[in-house]
C-alpha cells in the first residue's frame, strides 16, 4: 500500500493577522514564506510560516478569522499543535516566551520526549517538543529569524486528536493512510506514517459535545504525497473507506484533497510541489502579497480589505547575552 508521507502542513485560525504575524516570525522566529489569501475567502490572509526554504513538513499556516468566536472543545477536533526543537532547548525557549509575557506550562515528558506546551496570543495550544528521534524532514535555517539558528523550530512534530471513537480513527489512520501505533500513554495513542516526519496523538474526548472551529483552533491537518499520481491512489483509497473527498484542487503551490477522517476532524492530501518559489525569488519569500493566478484580476479589490501587515522589527531579535 503507498502511504503518505507525513506531515505537509497544518493550518489554524488566528486573529488579528499583524498579532499573528508578531508572534510566530518575531517571537518563535519562524519565516513567513507565503503572504497570500485564503483562496476560497479571498477577503482573508492566508500566511504560511516555515524554515527558510518552506519545506513540506516545517509549515504552518493560519487564516485570520478575527470576527469568530473562541472554539468548541469537544470531539472530532485536532487540539494542539507541536513543533519540533532541537535538543536541549527548552530551558532556552521557556524563558524567551516568558519574556514576551507568553502562557506556557511546565516542561513535561511525553512518550519519552521533553515538551514545553503554551499558549498562542489567539489561544492556540502548542507543544514544542525535542524529538527522541533523529529528525526525518529537511530543515534550512533562516538567516533572518529573530532566533540563532541553533534553537530554530525545525518543523512541523504533529498534532493531538480528541475523537469520539478512537478506534474508527485508528482504523482510517492505519488502513487508509499507511501509519503505524507505536505507543500508548495516559489514554493516548501515538501513530505514524514509517519513516515519515509527523506524529499524530489519539485520545478519547473527554468532552461529550461536538467540537467546532474557532479563533485559536485547528482548521486541518495536510498530509504529503509526491504527486498527482500518489494523490490520486490516496483518495482512491479514502473514498473506498467510505470518506468523501473532494475532486483534485489546484493551489498553484501545490495540488490538494480535502476530506474529513472518520471523527471529523478535515484531511488534506498536498502534494510536495511545485513549491512556494514557484511564483516569488527565494530570497524575498513572504514579503510581498502573492496571488494564485486566477486571483489576480480580482488584487485591488483585495487589497483594499485587506488590513496592512508588517514583518516584525528586530525588537523580537536575541541579544547576544540571551544566545548564550
Amino acid at each position: 500500500m503507498s502511504r503518505v508521507n507525513g506531515l505537509h502542513h497544518i493550518t489554524a485560525i488566528a486573529g488579528a493577522a499583524q498579532e499573528n504575524l508578531d508572534f510566530y516570525a518575531g517571537v518563535l522566529g519562524m519565516r513567513l514564506v507565503k503572504r497570500s489569501v485564503n483562496q476560497d475567502d479571498p477577503g482573508t490572509y492566508h500566511l504560511f510560516y516555515a524554515d527558510a526554504e518552506g519545506h513540506p513538513g516545517s509549515d504552518l499556516t493560519f487564516f485570520p478569522w478575527a470576527h469568530m468566536a473562541p472554539p468548541r472543545l469537544g470531539h472530532g477536533l485536532a487540539v494542539e499543535v507541536a513543533l519540533e526543537v532541537p535538543g536541549g532547548s527548552l530551558e532556552h525557549w521557556g524563558a524567551r516566551l516568558e519574556r514576551y509575557g507568553i502562557t506556557i506550562g511546565t516542561i513535561e515528558r511525553r512518550i519519552g520526549e521533553r515538551v514545553l506546551p503554551l499558549v498562542d496570543p489567539h489561544g492556540l495550544r502548542i507543544a514544542l517538543t525535542e524529538p527522541a528521534r533523529p529528525p526525518l524532514r529537511r530543515f534550512t535555517p533562516w538567516e533572518g529569524s529573530t532566533v540563532p539558528a541553533a534553537r530554530q523550530i525545525r518543523g512541523l512534530y504533529g498534532a493531538r486528536l480528541w475523537e469520539r471513537n478512537p478506534q474508527a480513527t485508528a482504523a482510517f489512520l492505519e488502513q487508509t493512510l499507511g501509519f503505524n501505533a507505536f505507543a500508548t500513554e495516559d489514554g493516548w495513542t501515538r501513530y505514524a506514517a514509517p519513516g515519515a516526519a509527523g506524529i499524530i496523538d489519539v485520545r478519547a474526548s473527554p468532552e461529550p459535545r461536538r467540537g467546532a472551529w474557532g479563533v485559536g483552533s485547528v482548521h486541518h491537518l495536510a498530509w504529503r504525497v509526491d504527486d498527482e499520481p500518489h494523490q490520486l491512489e490516496v483518495r482512491s483509497r479514502v473514498e473506498a473507506a467510505g470518506a468523501r473527498p473532494t475532486p483534485v484542487i489546484d493551489r498553484f503551490w501545490f495540488k490538494s484533497v480535502y476530506f474529513t477522517e472518520p471523527g471529523g476532524v478535515l484531511f488534506e492530501l498536498a502534494t510536495d510541489g511545485p513549491g512556494f518559489s514557484v511564483d516569488e525569488d527565494a530570497g524575498h519569500l513572504g514579503e510581498a502579497l502573492i496571488l494564485p493566478p486566477w486571483l489576480e484580476g480580482q488584487r485591488a479589490e483585495i487589497e483594499h480589505v485587506l488590513p496592512r501587515i508588517s514583518l516584525p522589527t528586530t525588537r523580537f531579535a536575541e541579544s547576544s547575552t540571551h544566545d548564550r
